[in-house]
């Protein structure tokens, strides 16, 4: 791909998804309503925010440097602080005073005269996709690659390798079972083994992997995970790797939709993996999955019916891929089977629930959501937010619409002292007619009822992509 490029084309860029580079500061943030004083932690998101103007390609949401921006609050009151995620090729960059890295199409690479031996020649580490606290380290996570440690004040402290035992790092979504403290994890890489899974125990040592998964015998994409009391669930969609396409000019993933989509259960306690097999549909983000007592698995997730990256405009993907809304998978692993059913149709992504429930069966699901208002809507742009309610006497829907804002994906924070429910969600959202940006916070007792609570932030936050509500330690 040639290296000529214009930045001004891609829609990622511009409007509520510009990079910012100022780093803010900002304490008594004006708060419209009351925030709730029970609340008191902070709200963190990462997402992709570009240092300098990208050369060669911009892929949404792969690429981008990380940010993380933070809401503190505390006694009814909030501050504000924003921060890169400083790795060493984002220094190499700041020195140079542009951009040295191409996007991940564009196969740009620095020499060792501009960067370094350490850093030439290589992909350029990306952690701008999650942000998660374990076992008191707080991580920057990237699509397939080793976390960045960050301070309590956002400061980069440097690259994770968990004590040298996961040098190829981890992807952007671990899980943390509520019940044990481990975090599950799993990476795919260019090269054998191709994928591999670990366990990081609640004292943060390693205790499992990386442990490659036999079976895999290519490169390919795996954006989420879910977690089990008994199972690792891993969905490997035909999104395949292709560098020789990419070397040429194509592209660097290719969808292969005959080769169906395959569904693997790991075993927590390291036995044989069981399979399922499907016809082909694509996944960015699981919701939660358990076991049943017949020993099946319950996998929610939102369903797309292709691979869809940095093309979606109102809900339209590349090659017309479209969101397909919430669906539940029900995995059998004595007959390598899968049932699908379709939840809710509406076009939504960015799903959460109460993390205290992550492995355990859920009662509401959270999710951005397209009102259907706005035609222009990009791709991670999201105008209402919906709540998906499980149990009861049959599934319930909710739906709160945020009228001219854009908001992101919910996070819950629950109340001290609560068990299932009780509490709140916590999103940003910036404002379509001028751009400003706020932290919204809804009660999940009337969460449609909207916002008890809307906090200004000093700054525009870009839109995407994931956050943790992290209370302060008693």
């Amino acid at each position: 791909m040639s290296a000529v490029f214009d930045p001004t084309r891609v829609a990622h860029l511009g409007g509520r998804f510009a990079p910012v580079t100022e780093e803010v500061d900002a304490v008594d943030l004006d708060v419209v309503g009351e925030l709730p004083r029970e609340l008191d932690g902070v709200y963190l998101r990462n997402g992709p925010n570009p240092r300098f103007s990208p050369v060669g390609s911009y892929l949404y949401p792969i690429d981008g440097d990380g940010m993380l921006h933070g809401v503190w609050m505390s006694e009814g009151r909030a501050r504000y602080r924003n921060r890169f995620v400083r790795t060493p090729a984002m220094r190499a960059e700041e020195k140079a005073g542009h951009a040295l890295w191409g996007g991940v199409e564009s196969m740009i690479f620095p020499g060792a005269d501009e960067v370094g031996q350490d850093l030439a020649g290589d992909f350029k580490p990306i952690p701008d996709i999650n942000v998660v606290e374990h076992a008191g380290r707080l991580l920057a996570l990237g699509e397939a690659d080793c976390p960045y440690r960050m301070g309590p004040g956002l400061d980069t402290l440097g690259k994770e390798t968990f004590g040298g035992r996961l040098p190829g790092g981890i992807t952007a979504h671990p899980k943390t079972d509520p019940s044990t403290g481990e975090m599950a994890a799993f990476c795919y890489a260019l090269e054998p083994p191709w994928l591999t899974w670990s366990v990081v125990a609640a004292d943060g040592s390693v205790s499992t992997g990386p442990t490659p998964v036999a079976g895999v015998e290519e490169p390919l994409m795996i954006h989420d995970m879910a977690l089990t009391d008994r199972y690792l669930v891993l969905v490997l969609a035909p999104a395949f790797f292709d560098l020789d396409a990419a070397m040429s000019g194509g592209s660097f993933l290719a969808w292969r939709p005959e080769r169906g989509t395959r569904v693997a259960l790991i075993p927590r306690d390291g036995t044989e993996v069981r399979w399922a097999q499907e016809e082909a549909f694509w996944l960015w983000h699981t919701v939660n999955a358990y076991d049943t007592p017949e020993g099946q698995v319950v996998l929610d997730y939102v369903q797309w019916p292709a691979l869809s990256l940095g093309g979606e405009s109102s809900g339209e993907g590349a090659g017309g891929a479209t969101a397909r809304g919430l669906t539940r998978a029900v995995v059998d692993p004595a007959t390598g089977t899968v049932r699908r059913t379709r939840l809710d149709d509406m076009r939504v992504e960015l799903p959460r629930i109460d993390d205290r429930l992550i492995g355990s069966p859920h009662r509401r699901i959270a999710m951005a959501a397209g009102s259907g208002r706005n035609a222009g809507l990009l791709s991670g742009e999201y105008d209402a937010l919906r709540w998906f309610d499980t149990g009861g006497g049959g599934p319930v829907t909710r739906l709160w619409d945020a009228g001219d804002l854009s908001v992101g994906e919910p996070a819950f924070a629950p109340s001290p002292g609560s068990v299932d429910g009780g509490g709140y969600w916590l999103t940003y959202a910036t404002d379509r007619t001028d751009g400003t940006s706020w932290l919204l916070v809804l009660p999940d007792e009337d969460p449609a009822g909207g916002p008890v609570a809307r906090v200004r932030i000093p700054v525009r936050v870009p839109l995407g992509l994931h956050g943790a509500w992290l209370p302060t330690e008693e």
